[in-house]
């Protein structure tokens, strides 16, 4: 089984757990890190959640795992909050955090710089648009290296 269809399987498993708690599933991902697997789930809810929120997640999905046993190999399961600063990877992400401000990444530098802050005024499949003070950024998806929410420290 693929690493996509893992992650679309236990989007899946976790979404009949979640929905009933109003929690949302905020991503997904199958990924492996030195010699060990993980499988991450990222939750949220209004107001954000808690060490108990994720307790309440964690276990009926690692049954619900167990019981579907469909990730042949060994892997470590997590479950919390996509945290401050989280990455905004998906579309529904992007359309939370319109008109608020966002850090981008460049995989090589635009202008001489390779990262931008500013308001995220619009996106579509091709482009991201950002606005700080009076100038517009706009950046093609695909030389983007990551998105994320800004936090002011």
């Amino acid at each position: 089984m693929s690493k996509k269809d893992i992650e679309a399987k236990t989007e899946a498993l976790l979404k009949i757990i979640t929905e009933p708690m109003g929690i949302e599933i905020y991503d997904v991902e199958y990924v492996k890190e030195g010699q060990d697997m993980y499988l991450r789930a990222y939750i949220d809810k209004e107001g954000g959640v808690n060490i108990n929120d994720c307790e309440a997640v964690s276990r009926p999905l690692s049954d619900a795992l167990d019981a579907d046993d469909y990730i042949e190999e060994a892997y470590i399961l997590e479950v919390s909050s996509p945290g401050l600063g989280r990455m905004l990877k998906k579309d529904k992400h992007l359309e939370k955090s319109m008109g608020e401000p966002v850090d981008i990444k460049l995989y090589k530098p635009m202008d001489g710089c390779k990262e931008f802050t500013g308001d995220l005024t619009a996106f579509d499949v091709d482009t991201i648009t950002i606005r700080d003070d009076d100038t517009e950024y706009s950046f093609e998806r695909k030389a983007v290296a990551g998105i994320w929410q800004h936090v002011e420290f």
